[in-house]
């Protein structure tokens, strides 16, 4: 599940292709009003762009936790998104492949500087394509040249491919193989090929990441997240779907704009990859997970200080400054000196965006139930709308 950027990308459902706000619920810790009321009141704004529902959360530190939510949970019965929605947080699953392979690392149990030959012999060639000259770190801070799969196998992005294909699952291996069928993007530098500094998004590098957390543990990639982050932090609403196009109730129906289409179209079902994509959770869930891993409660410091370790990015929103690490990313924000970091998810039919404080200490976590791949004009509306959402709740000047 790619993160959109200005490019079209797509996340791992796409693979297989091809109004008002309400009160906080009664469960939620009484938030101050100021922090609660730049939330709702930023919501409101994301809704405002077109999006048919919202839902976020922002918690941590002496402010607490607060959540908000605006539009509905489907545009016929008209009922509001329901708190604690179940959503497909996208991309953002790759910070949790990420942070597995460096527990793996610190464990001794692999290096950083592995190619993806030493375990995968043979996985990676075709085409000019070479396992031999990517490493695991290539892979997780996107440096390795890999195509896209998802970008050689779009098809075409219309409702008819969508519900043609949206019960199709695909294997590691078939996603694998679709980009290696080109030659690569570029080959990191055999002489120091973990030095690469030349950056392009890629599910590919995640899938392959996820078969390496196969190899190195004789596991099954979805049961080493769940052993060493779900069952630990007690995220009792994330999981693997697996092969499953479904995602569990309360949820709200996913749209999505495709080209040429004035309507939305309920993109709710369908295959979400593996572990560049596919895990589902909640903004609850999402935000433990977040403060937990910039907190040191993950990773052993010598890991964190490696996943903190990046690279310059083009083509994200928003685009000045933007730097990539290990399967997280950093941009600086106004009144922050130390900035914050997030990742961000895309699924056909929603739209996941957080940050959390580099301490750990404060996150926000969103979901939005509407993509736009209609045109570039309102998904970068909303994606804005979104980013000025999370800047504002972690503004260290946002007190009570």
């Amino acid at each position: 599940m790619t993160r959109i950027s200005r490019r079209t990308g797509l996340t791992a459902t796409a693979a297989a292709l091809f109004t008002g706000a309400a009160a906080a619920p009664a469960s939620a810790t009484p938030a101050p009003s100021r922090r609660h009321r730049a939330l709702q009141h930023h919501v409101d704004a994301i809704r405002a762009t077109g999006a048919t529902g919202v839902i976020a959360e922002v918690s941590g530190g002496p402010l607490g936790r607060t959540t908000a939510r605006a539009g509905v949970a489907d545009r016929t019965a008209g009922q509001p998104v329901p708190w604690g929605s179940y959503y497909r947080i996208g991309s953002d699953t790759k910070t949790f492949t990420a942070t597995v392979v460096l527990q793996l690392v610190g464990e001794g149990r692999l290096k950083l500087t592995d190619t993806v030959e030493r375990w995968l012999p043979g996985a990676v060639r075709g085409h000019g394509n070479d396992g031999r000259r990517i490493t695991v770190s290539n892979l997780l801070r996107q440096t390795s040249g890999l195509n896209d799969y998802i970008s050689a196998d779009s098809g075409d992005f219309t409702p008819e491919a969508y519900r043609r294909n949206r019960f199709r699952s695909q294997t590691p291996e078939e996603q694998l193989a679709v980009a290696l069928g080109a030659p690569p993007q570029w080959l990191p530098d055999a002489d120091d090929p973990a030095g690469e500094r030349r950056w392009e998004y890629s599910n590919t590098n995640y899938v392959v990441a996820g078969m390496i957390v196969e190899a190195v543990s004789g596991h099954p990639w979805a049961q080493e997240v769940h052993e060493r982050i779900i069952e630990p932090l007690g995220l009792r609403d994330t999981f693997a779907p697996g092969t499953s196009a479904y995602v569990p109730r309360p949820t709200a129906t996913g749209y999505t704009y495709f080209p040429g289409e004035t309507r939305p179209i309920d993109t709710t079902l369908g295959f979400g990859g593996g572990a560049d994509g596919c895990l589902i959770s909640t903004t609850r869930d999402h935000g433990v997970f977040l403060r937990a891993l910039l907190g040191g409660r993950l990773l052993r410091p010598a890991q964190l200080t490696a996943m903190r370790r990046t690279v310059p990015v083009k083509d994200w929103i928003p685009a000045d400054g933007v730097r990539y690490g290990l399967g997280i990313a950093w941009r600086p924000v106004a009144g922050r000196a130390d900035g914050l970091w997030f990742h961000g998810g895309t699924s056909l039919g929603c739209v996941s965006e957080g940050g959390v404080t580099p301490d750990g200490t404060t996150s926000v976590t969103s979901a939005a139930f509407t993509l736009r791949i209609d045109s570039p004009e309102p998904h970068e509306a909303q994606a804005r709308a979104t980013l000025r959402m999370v800047d504002a709740v972690l503004s260290p000047g946002l007190g009570p």
